[in-house]
């Protein structure tokens, strides 16, 4: 039985701002891997490819408001960052 991927490790290098800005990005970071993951049954971030990302934002956040989209994206943007690479998201 493998223990699930704990994204709050994943991104505390990454993370700044107040508590509720940390605390929002992790929130979001795990929607977004609940969505990949059901979507392609990966849950590790080091296993997402770019697609991935895009799919997410272009389909599952692409049905909130513009401000949660933006918001997403920022998150995004963190993950690329944690994850060291250099890929680029169009709002």
């Amino acid at each position: 039985m493998s223990k699930p991927f704990d994204m709050e490790l994943f991104l505390v290098s990454v993370l700044t701002g107040s508590h509720t800005t940390r605390q929002r990005h992790l929130r979001q970071a795990k929607a977004i891997q609940t969505a990949i993951a059901e979507r392609w049954q990966r849950d590790n971030p080091w296993t997402w490819q770019q697609k991935h990302l895009a799919w997410f934002l272009n389909h599952h956040a692409n049905l909130h408001a513009e401000s949660t989209r933006y918001y997403y994206l920022l998150t995004i943007q963190l993950l690329t960052l944690r994850l060291g690479k250099s890929w680029q998201f169009n709002r």
